[in-house]
């Protein structure tokens, strides 16, 4: 998989060199290093600057009909896609690369939105700056407009990292476990995966997340602080610890982000245990 970034600041990053397969930016440590040391994901950050036609290598303007701050031009972003090979809107396939450009305005980004990318050969991403980015290089140049979260930064930098974080422990080969990456916060149901996982070749005690908030992890020492380990994650019986821990990811996810619940993938038992909850509340 591949991944272009186009920035005006690409030192954020920390630029792959022939030198070296990572940066000094969020591609010089941890998974991303690895990731990208081991071949499994290209990353090329492009500085938007460059693709300007001007001496001051501008790539911003004041926006029509008046208004607060500068807006970042569409020829710059039309010139860099045209030059790293990035074929038009028109003639692209969508399943093989995808543009996609950070915004406030965007669609929002969530781990349904990460696996779909995963499946993609190569994701460009635009990162906008200032007032914001002329609209004719969403709607000419981009495939969609993408965001993760209702807040606004000051710029797509910090978006287009996380996106490529999230993607990237995707892509099989790159968590030394697949597994990691499904039964998690947000990780697709039991039920999806059992071609991949199945109950019956392995005792699992985790349980798949279905929408919902990750249950609570637990590690020596068994107690801490006074505090201890729960002493059903110590019995050995994984059906117990099984429906402990879905429990725990329901009422987690109760208390913290109600409206998962609404889609999420829900058994009658799961029913019946946030309503318990629910009564435990206005008792």
């Amino acid at each position: 998989m591949r991944f272009d970034i186009l920035t005006i600041f690409p030192d954020f990053f920390g630029v792959p060199t022939a030198k070296s397969a990572a940066g000094t930016g969020i591609f010089g440590s941890g998974m991303l290093r690895r990731a990208l040391s081991d071949g499994q994901v290209e990353a090329h950050v492009h500085n938007l600057r460059s693709f300007a036609t001007d001496r001051h290598h501008t790539v911003d303007d004041r926006p029509f009909g008046g208004g607060e701050g500068m807006v970042l031009k569409p020829e710059p972003f039309a010139a860099a896609l045209e030059s790293i090979g990035v074929p038009s809107k028109a003639e692209r396939d969508p399943s093989r690369t995808l543009v996609l450009l950070l915004s406030a305005q965007g669609r929002t980004f969530t781990q349904g939105v990460a696996h779909a990318l995963a499946r993609v050969e190569r994701v460009v991403l635009l990162c906008g700056r200032y007032e914001g980015v002329d609209e004719r290089v969403s709607t000419l140049l981009c495939d969609g407009e993408i965001s993760i979260g209702d807040y606004v930064l000051t710029g797509g930098e910090l978006g287009a990292a996380v996106i490529v974080d999230a993607v990237t422990r995707l892509v099989p080969g790159v968590l030394g476990n697949a597994a990691s990456s499904a039964f998690e916060s947000f990780g697709v149901a039991d039920t999806l995966l059992a071609d991949t996982h199945s109950p019956a070749a392995s005792p699992r005690a985790t349980h798949g997340a279905g929408g919902l908030l990750d249950y609570p992890q637990y590690t020596r020492p068994p107690e801490f602080a006074g505090s201890a380990v729960p002493e059903v994650l110590l019995n050995g019986n994984h059906e117990q610890v099984r429906r402990w821990r879905r429990e725990k990811a329901l009422e987690k996810t109760w208390r913290n982000r109600p409206d998962l619940l609404e889609q999420a993938e829900l058994s009658p038992a799961d029913r019946v245990f946030l309503a318990s909850l629910a009564a435990r509340q206005t008792a």
